[in-house]
């Protein structure tokens, strides 16, 4: 799986001009499944996600993880994350078919409610529009292959 966060002031998803989802401070998680994930990558992916220490403490330093600063979580499946870039015209054979991912993205979500979390989220294979204010900005990359 591959996951890149974002710490956000601020983040929803529109879908057919309708507001689906929104937060306030916390993640916005585009969350990629590769074809070959298994419900242990879930879990250790979301179990790094919530962990996370990237909000800032009393000192200034990056120390603080989401449930210390009281965040949540917007959680958008993305198979491009997977694309293949080595044409002008990506391919995508590498991300998870539907009957896979769909699955492993609601077992990640799942897995960071059971940590405490409150996760919103978009529609699995929906044109949605994302919108946040990345906030710092502060951008990680999870890979659950590497």
């Amino acid at each position: 799986m591959r996951a890149v966060v974002t710490r956000v002031s601020s983040a929803c998803v529109e879908i057919d001009g309708s507001l689906t989802a929104q937060i306030g401070q916390g993640f916005l998680v585009l969350l990629g499944v590769h074809r070959e994930d298994t419900e242990e990558d879930a879990g250790r992916l979301a179990d790094r996600v919530c962990g996370l220490r990237v909000f800032e403490d009393d000192g200034g330093k990056m120390n603080l993880n989401l449930a210390s600063v009281g965040g949540r979580i917007l959680c958008v499946s993305q198979f491009t994350l997977f694309a293949d870039t080595r044409s002008r015209r990506p391919g995508f054979t590498d991300a998870a078919r539907p009957e896979k991912a769909i699955p492993l993205y609601e077992l990640f979500m799942s897995r960071c409610r059971d940590r405490g979390f409150e996760v919103a989220h978009g529609e699995f294979g929906a044109d949605m529009k994302v919108a946040s204010v990345n906030d710092g900005p502060v951008t990680i990359i999870f890979d659950t292959r590497s």
